[in-house]
């Protein structure tokens, strides 16, 4: 009979497969042998005639190693049959990703099903699958096995040498740990491995080394995400008993008014809270002797230390008639005096900690990886009890991680009304345990990239002025900075504040030093914008930054309103004398180095420009962004810069009075 089958044969059924090889026999024809009789299977071509005689040799065999192994009794013979199955998946011709995964799911259920293995018998079978594993993922029962190999003997040769290159190759290829999480967990037990070694973080470190390169780019985009991945989830699980423990935890509200007795909660509380003053806490509500008394509660993994100072906070006190539970972070950020938390791990999560930790250090000692690493971490990824936990947030050396010019802006939150890092560095945030030395030094950072903006120090005079005096009483000299410029650029409108700033200023020598160079660049400005002077100016080709400010500081340019930098060397430095002139309504930057940083402060301070030449600057989106705020501008010239349509777009619908825009020769064109 031909054409189509009537009913299905099953593989175990197949007592042999061979090709029609004598004469005169149908093209392209198979021949199964059956129980009862064969069957003539035929293909339209020799090449799809051959992919199915060796697809049904292969599942013929794997059938048949399936039952055998699933039944062991003899662990030599086992050995013996996985050796042969690996041998027999490496030399098919069948080009699929089942054709490997599938000894390696035979592997997994089998040991999985006999815990009783000897450590011998593992890593007989470990080094057995390992040729498999060169160029496939290992399946999640298998990762499994292979995490608490790691973790019983994590001196195992076979630690290196076999589980080296797949994590590797996890490393390099893995998309996404959220589709396969054991993989992450594997590749986290392995690293910890590494760190139980007598070389401790120093194989860690070469390990890191071995998956940048030896170039200064990293060849595989996907390992420094991975890395961090890594890194993020093991950190998460340092904490992950407190966090899931919340519910028996005294309520932050609690914290704050005083905790209640033992008999009063739920059992199994992981906390120790200690009040070490009652003044604080006698403020804000009325409390019984015994509850000021310290409340210990027995914790086998992590205790919690709350210390109160004698100085009570406002924020705290207005919120104690209001029932509403407050979250972690309003709690702590209230005041550097308010309250403190610190966290104490069990040994094997303190370690855990300590190389994760160290990894992330790691990582942002190479300067390509670093703004990558930056973005990765900018909008805070790790928990607030991690944050609250005085040992990661000294260990964790933000500085390191953010020095680079090319990831200041990662500094700051992801977006308005979420934290960042320099809020919760800043005195009085969660993670601030160093009187604001930190804070100082990234305010340092953006003050020396292009943060020296108004709407910056206006920021920092409405919600951090008093630790910037305090910083600037003990002489820190960015701090000094920013009260002169606050006092420069009329951030502060209060008299009272205002002469508060001076005096804090006039307190120090560097403080006294810097006010005096403000007073006589004050008097410069008074001569500058004097009414007077020519209406038009030209500068030479070639002209520079300072061949600019020792011309503005000449004599009075009250009247100029049509300035021409073209061709000229000046830059974004130049910026700071333009914005002096009042008067200024056009303004020729063509063929210059003046860039985005110079455009944001030009968009606060020159408000009344109304022509802007831009032609064949350096200016990108960033800066080109700032011109919204212009709203005189009638003229602009962006051809041959880097602006984008979405921006042009934008800067369309803001600038209502814009007649006259070039861009030519940029993607907006």
């Amino acid at each position: 009979p031909t054409g189509y089958m009537e009913n299905s044969i099953s593989y175990s059924a197949i007592e042999d497969v061979q090709l029609l090889s004598w004469e005169n026999a149908p093209k392209y024809c198979l021949q199964l042998t059956i129980p009862g009789g064969t069957v003539l299977l035929q293909a339209a071509n020799s090449y799809l005639r051959d992919q199915w005689f060796h697809s049904l040799q292969w599942k013929k065999k794997i059938y048949k190693y399936k039952k055998v192994l699933s039944n062991p009794s003899r662990w030599e013979v086992v050995l013996k049959e996985i050796r042969t199955l690996v041998d027999m998946a490496l030399t098919s011709p069948l080009q699929d990703d089942s054709i490997h995964q599938a000894p390696l799911e035979i592997v997994s259920k089998l040991l999985s099903e006999n815990n009783n293995l000897t450590t011998q018998d593992q890593e007989s079978i470990i080094v057995a699958i390992a040729p498999l594993l060169e160029n496939n993922h290992p399946p999640p029962d298998l990762c499994e096995f292979f995490c608490k190999h790691c973790r019983e003997r994590p001196r195992s040769m076979v630690v290196i040498e076999v589980f080296t290159p797949v994590v590797q190759r996890i490393l390099k290829h893995n998309m996404d740990f959220g589709k396969c999480p054991r993989l992450r967990l594997f590749t986290q037990e392995y690293i910890l491995s590494l760190n139980e070694l007598n070389a401790g973080m120093e194989v860690v470190k070469k390990f890191i080394h071995s998956m940048h390169g030896p170039t200064g780019q990293c060849p595989h985009p996907r390992v420094l995400p991975n890395l961090v991945a890594v890194c993020l989830a093991a950190i998460y699980s340092c904490y992950e008993e407190f966090i899931n423990s919340r519910d028996n935890s005294p309520s932050l509200k609690e914290i704050r008014n005083g905790c209640q007795q033992q008999c009063d909660r739920k059992p199994n509380l992981p906390l120790r809270l200690l009040h070490t003053s009652p003044d604080l806490v006698s403020q804000e509500a009325t409390l019984t002797e015994s509850r000021l008394k310290p409340v210990i509660v027995t914790a086998n993994e992590i205790h919690v230390e709350v210390e109160r100072n004698n100085t009570a906070n406002q924020k705290m006190t207005a919120s104690v008639g209001n029932d509403s539970e407050p979250n972690l972070i309003d709690c702590l950020m209230v005041s550097p005096t308010c309250s403190t938390m610190s966290i104490e791990l069990s040994a094997q999560a303190d370690r855990i900690l300590g190389c994760y930790v160290e990894i992330l250090k790691m990582l942002s000692d190479y300067d390509d990886w670093r703004p990558a690493l930056a973005s990765l971490l900018q909008p805070i990824p790790f928990p607030k009890e991690a944050l609250a936990h005085e040992k990661f947030t000294k260990n964790f050396n933000l500085p390191n991680v953010f020095s680079s010019w090319q990831v200041h802006s990662c500094l700051l939150s992801v977006r308005a009304g979420k934290d960042g890092w320099f809020q919760l560095y800043s005195p009085g945030g969660v993670a601030c345990d160093d009187d604001g030395e930190l804070f100082a030094s990234m305010v340092h950072i953006l003050m020396g990239s292009c943060y020296k903006t108004k709407k910056f120090l206006l920021s920092l005079a409405e919600n951090k002025l008093g630790p910037c005096m305090l910083l600037a009483l003990r002489g820190n000299q960015t701090m000094v900075e920013i009260l002169c410029l606050m006092l420069e650029y009329n951030i502060i409108d209060n008299n009272d504040t205002q002469l508060q700033i001076i005096s804090t200023l006039e307190s120090t020598d560097v403080g006294k030093r810097m006010y005096e160079q403000l007073c006589e660049r004050q008097r410069e400005l008074k001569e500058l914008q004097r009414k007077g002077g020519p209406t038009r100016l030209t500068l030479p080709s070639k002209s520079t930054d300072a061949d600019l400010a020792r011309l503005l500081s000449s004599g009075s340019f009250g009247n100029l309103e049509n300035l021409s930098l073209a061709f000229t060397n000046v830059t974004s430095a130049c910026a700071e004398h333009l914005m002096k002139l009042p008067s200024l309504k056009q303004l020729n930057l063509w063929s210059t180095q003046f860039g985005d940083a110079g455009l944001r402060l030009l968009s606060e301070h020159l408000t009344m420009l109304q022509v802007l030449n831009l032609c064949e600057t350096p200016v990108t989106d960033a800066g080109l962004l700032a011109l919204s705020s212009m709203k005189s501008l009638c003229s602009l010239n962006m051809n041959s810069t880097k602006l984008s349509a979405d921006t042009y777009e934008d800067l369309k619908a803001k600038l209502p009075n814009l007649k006259e825009v070039d861009v030519r020769y940029t993607e907006a064109w």
